[in-house]
């Protein structure tokens, strides 16, 4: 496993302009060299203010494809939907011009949208320009819930699915979510997180350990040119 490059910062206003000028400046790139770029976010409260700035950011956001690392399967309405906060924050201004690719599909259930959802990842790529990952007091990241029954299967990056439908009794509802793989394949994978409790659990999951106990490990440990950044904050 490398270490991770983990960027502290003074405070969390300070680390949301640093981690949107390092989003656009990636996304950029790929645009200049294919034409499109694709980006991949996270839902909860934390990256709000993350979303905020980037949104502002001067590129040719026509050009970007925005999608979630995970979703509860709830609709784009439902105050607990990770879609909505995309919505409400980050395609607004300049950025309201990017296309956006929910997960949330309306089947009765996540595992009856995996073929679709598959489908229109495989049609671009299972490699996303940058992603952007969030963690949980519990050590969890995207869906990977300690108490999930499909964990092994997600945070296998040889195995060739590039979403799942996730069922963890902690996670409420029903959740779907990018698998190891296409995080692993990002050009630009970033890890997301604020306060000292969530810092104590990275530097954990930093130690030797099983996935199941603290499943950001699985990102952690992932084979990649690049090493994950951290981006920190009080």
């Amino acid at each position: 496993m490398r270490d991770p490059a983990i960027h502290r910062y003074p405070d969390r206003q300070t680390l949301a302009e640093a981690l949107a000028a390092g989003v656009a400046a990636v996304l950029a790139g790929g645009i200049a060299t294919r034409g499109r770029a694709r980006l991949a976010v996270s839902g909860g409260s934390t990256p709000a203010l993350f979303f905020d700035h980037l949104a502002k950011t001067a590129i040719d956001w026509r050009d970007v494809c925005v999608t979630l690392v995970d979703e509860r399967w709830v609709p784009d309405d439902h105050p607990r939907s990770n879609a909505r906060l995309v919505k409400e924050r980050l395609l607004v201004g300049p950025a309201a011009a990017a296309h956006f690719e929910p997960l949330f599909t309306g089947a009765a259930r996540p595992q009856d949208a995996l073929d679709e959802l598959s489908a229109a990842f495989e049609t671009e790529s299972p490699c996303f320009d940058a992603v952007i990952l969030g963690m949980g007091a519990d050590g969890h990241t995207a869906s990977f819930f300690p108490d999930a029954a499909e964990l092994d299967a997600v945070t296998d990056a040889d195995r060739r699915d590039l979403v799942s439908g996730i069922t963890a009794p902690s996670a409420g509802e029903p959740r779907i979510t990018l698998t190891l793989r296409p995080l692993a394949l990002s050009r630009f994978l970033a890890l997301h997180i604020e306060g000292e409790e969530k810092l104590a659990v990275l530097n954990r999951a930093l130690e030797d350990g099983p996935v199941r106990e603290l499943p950001v490990r699985a990102v952690l440990r992932a084979s990649r040119p690049d090493p994950v950044s951290v981006f920190w904050a009080p």
